[in-house]
């Protein structure tokens, strides 16, 4: 199963994903890896490993809609059975979409359709919730919409800051991202609900 990853940070999740590649544990290559910025560590961590990476830079264009079509022609080269937004912060237009119809891949860190956008950490927190998590889903137009893949749920302790909170989701997050990215390798096209893990409870 080819992938092409999509970065804006340090691409942490990505980097579990690789070791699990390179562990033998995932049947999946890494075709590509882009960003939407330069100097970001994914991209750094994805030349490291020896994959091929790209920056479609958002500042460069004069246009969202030249950003846009700048970056669906760039994933489409490498002709991906899926794409994976990992930590990639900018929503995509229509048209991306629409060319890898439930195939583009997103992770966030908190339990959708609770707590969307860039600070779901810090709004569960700020809420007062027990618990909270990350989601894999199969991202639409919207933001942090689209169908559910699977969840994993995460306590919230009474001493927890925004900074611990979010350390314990993202090691939850990788774990699910690898899981999701090995089943749908494994039953290329399906929608791979209902499942459970050891340390959480997918949807």
């Amino acid at each position: 199963m080819r992938i092409v990853v999509l970065v804006s940070g340090t691409g942490s999740n990505l980097q579990a994903v690789i070791d699990a590649i390179g562990a033998g544990r995932l049947p999946v290559e890494i075709a590509a890896v882009g960003a939407d910025r330069p100097g970001t560590l994914g991209v750094e961590r994805s030349a490291a490993a020896g994959l091929e990476t790209f920056v479609i830079d958002f500042k460069t264009f004069s246009t969202r809609g030249e950003w846009d079509a700048a970056l669906l022609a760039a994933v489409a080269r490498y002709a991906p059975d899926y794409v994976v937004s990992s930590g990639f912060m900018r929503i995509v237009a229509a048209d991306f979409i629409d060319a890898f119809p439930g195939r583009y891949v997103n992770t966030h860190p908190a339990l959708l359709p609770a707590f969307p956008g860039a600070h779901g950490v810090r709004d569960a927190l700020a809420y007062g919730v027990k618990v909270t998590g990350c989601t894999v889903h199969f991202a639409d137009a919207g933001v942090d919409t689209g169908p559910i893949i699977a969840q994993t749920a995460v306590a919230v302790l009474p001493e927890d800051t925004e900074e611990s909170l979010h350390e314990r989701i993202k090691l939850a997050e990788r774990s699910l991202l690898i899981r999701v990215l090995a089943d749908l390798a494994a039953a290329p096209g399906l929608w791979c609900g209902n499942k459970q893990d050891d340390g959480g409870n997918h949807q």
